[in-house]
């Protein structure tokens, strides 16, 4: 009986290392996981939308640490010197997204590289200029014609439009 009672408490710390080791490996920080777009974890979510701004998003995970709610980004491959602005606006609608949802508005964010995590302060100033790319996108949205934005082959090669892209690079 003393034997099946420390092989449980054996089998218990080891499942408890297990997922400590996976939530550190998916970037999580310490707290209660309120929202999963990975199957890892869970069936995945709805997505979050901001009816107003016509916004919507499916933030990695959500985790809520000391009753505010931090979005989480994972992002595979390395990870840059510090991370791409498209990476910190994507973060940020997310932000954007969960104090729509909840009523939190979260301080920071996290994006998750294989090698590396950023903490992104969700400051009054990142809000504006994400409202401010919204607006912009909008107004491109509207136009008869949009000209590609970028000049790299290699993110045509990858572009799911690029077969019918009359402004193909590749």
């Amino acid at each position: 009986m003393n034997y099946l009672i420390l092989l449980l408490f054996l089998l218990a710390i080891i499942l408890l290392w297990q997922s400590g080791r996976q939530r550190r490996a998916a970037g999580l920080p310490g707290g209660r996981i309120l929202y999963s777009d990975t199957q890892e974890w869970r069936k995945p979510e709805k997505p979050l939308y901001h009816a107003a701004l016509g916004l919507t998003g499916k933030p990695d995970y959500l985790v809520e640490k000391d009753g505010r709610i931090i979005p989480v980004e994972v992002k595979s491959g390395r990870a840059p010197l510090a991370p791409y602005d498209s990476h910190i606006f994507q973060l940020a609608s997310y932000c954007l997204l969960v104090e729509n949802a909840y009523g939190k508005r979260p301080p920071y964010g996290i994006i998750h590289y294989e090698d590396r995590d950023f903490a992104v302060d969700y400051t009054r100033e990142l809000e504006s200029a994400l409202l401010e790319i919204l607006e912009d996108m909008k107004a491109e949205g509207r136009r008869k014609e949009v000209r590609r934005s970028h000049e790299q082959a290699s993110r045509c090669v990858r572009c799911g439009y690029r077969h019918g892209c009359d402004q193909s690079l590749a």
